[in-house]
């Protein structure tokens, strides 16, 4: 669990300012915020940074991540291992997000939610666990296409963030292992199906605030016209 006084000031100052905005136009009832962005970004570290400078300011904060929603292995790989197509078409089961957590979330009252519906690991659906929370909270969404046409309207609140393509490789070879090459098969699939999701979707001016968090220690805030992923080629 991050703690606030391990997080950089700068990073400090930028999530507080977020919140901030966030309380001034949602401050009561049940809220969704998603952290967007592609591969390598930070969004899961920012996502849990931006939860505890809620939890300061008091509110209730519930987390969760796209990529415990993801469909069967021979779902997603339905059209070969390394397709970008595939990756953004059938990586994730927006349904059961929908179903299991946001809809059920923002209906309040004693109305269960799941926070995990799919185990990425074992490749199976994790064993069901309802919870519940009170009259006001947030949900802190964080993952890749969350401001795709299957999720617009689930949000109130987006940020997109993103960082300098050649940061975001390092920080995927040192997390995940990655091939360090950009051009090697792995990495375009994921880098090509970020440009099929910024042609499609226009995630820069979908969001409502958009960061570069190329250094994670000095996030900056950007406007509507910044985005590091190119459209696709047609």
């Amino acid at each position: 669990m991050v703690t606030w006084s391990k997080i950089a000031p700068a990073r400090r100052e930028l999530l507080e300012s977020l919140v901030a905005e966030y309380a001034h136009h949602y401050a009561k009832g049940r809220t969704t915020l998603a952290v967007d962005g592609p591969d390598g970004a930070g969004k899961t570290r920012f996502a849990d940074d931006l939860a505890v400078a809620f939890d300061r300011a008091g509110y209730t904060v519930f987390r969760a991540s796209v990529d415990d929603f993801h469909h069967p292995r021979e779902h997603r790989y339905r059209f070969g291992r390394y397709s970008s197509d595939g990756y953004y078409r059938d990586a994730f089961d927006y349904s059961l997000l929908r179903r299991v957590l946001l809809e059920p979330f923002r209906m309040g009252g004693s109305t269960g939610f799941q926070l995990r519906g799919f185990d990425l690991e074992r490749d199976t659906p994790v064993e069901s666990a309802w919870v519940t929370g009170p009259a006001d909270a947030i949900l802190i969404v964080d993952g890749v296409f969350l401001n795709r046409f299957e999720l617009r309207g689930a949000w109130n609140f987006s940020i997109w963030l993103d960082a300098d393509p050649k940061v975001r490789l390092a920080r995927m070879v040192e997390r995940d292992g990655a091939d360090p090459d950009p051009k090697a098969e792995s990495n375009r699939r994921y880098a090509d199906a970020q440009r099929l999701y910024v042609r499609d979707a226009h995630p820069n001016t979908a969001a409502s605030a958009i960061v570069d968090n190329t250094d994670a220690d000095a996030p900056v805030r950007r406007f509507a016209d910044y985005c590091s992923v190119k459209p696709a080629p047609r």
